[in-house]
């Protein structure tokens, strides 16, 4: 299998199963549709906990010590997060789409636009953000395979089937976002090497978790976190596990 297998089918899987969900999704009431996004973010929770708790990872204990782990996260997170309230990064996914929106619908009514944004920006989330996204796509990138990414294309297109009835063919547009994202990791990964120690790998994940849980949170009406403003902190968790690393 070429390099970026992976993400092709990860991106083909949301396709099948967001247009699955379109076809279905008229069947469905909304008591079920609700349902059904509900487990949706319980899972993701699930996941995002399991995530976050390698903050206690012992290969980024043993690194930075047992303190600077949740030092790591946190200030990954208001560094992060002030960084992309600054750029409005919340913003501009929902613009773009907006625009996806109208090129999908051939510029058609502004009612729905507001269900398709949701479904863009919350599928983009949940399908981009988490540890197998990362590992996976870096994983390939260095040549390691693609049984990562293969599986998260089947979670996904499970997932996307889902949404897809719940909030209609913004789902679709996430594919774009999983191409972007995941295809620039793997390129990274190919052409960078192994440039992650595991300890960082340690605290990118553990950063991606807690990202997680904003977005399950958002799924189960609990509060509405602009996630995407978050999400310099995985950059940054890195770098600051690095600066934790030279000081112990």
């Amino acid at each position: 299998m070429f390099i970026g297998f992976g993400t092709l089918i990860n991106v083909a899987t949301v396709i099948v199963g967001s247009s699955l969900g379109l076809l279905i999704g008229h069947r469905l009431s909304l008591r079920v549709r609700s349902t059904v996004t509900g487990a949706l973010g319980l899972v993701t929770l699930l996941i995002a906990a399991q995530s976050a708790m390698t903050v206690t990872d012992r290969d980024l204990t043993d690194a930075v010590g047992t303190n600077a782990p949740v030092l790591i996260v946190l200030g990954a997170l208001v560094l992060g997060g002030i960084l992309g309230s600054w750029w409005r990064l919340e913003d501009r996914l929902e613009q773009i789409g907006g625009w996806l929106q109208l090129q999908l619908t051939r510029g058609g009514a502004e009612k729905g636009r507001e269900r398709f944004v949701e479904g863009f920006v919350v599928s983009s989330l949940v399908f981009c953000v988490g540890p197998l996204t990362i590992l996976g796509s870096i994983n390939e990138g260095l040549g390691n395979g693609s049984n990562q990414l293969l599986l998260k294309a089947t979670l996904d297109g499970f997932a996307s089937l889902a949404f897809a009835a719940s909030f209609g063919i913004g789902v679709m547009a996430s594919a774009g976002s999983i191409a972007l994202i995941q295809g620039s990791l793997t390129a990274l990964g190919a052409v960078v090497g192994s440039f992650l120690s595991d300890a960082q790998l340690v605290a990118l994940t553990a950063t991606g978790g807690l990202i997680l849980i904003g977005v399950a949170l958002r799924l189960l009406d609990i509060k509405v976190i602009p996630v995407a403003d978050l999400l310099p902190a995985l950059v940054l968790a890195p770098l600051l596990c690095e600066v934790a690393i030279a000081v112990h």
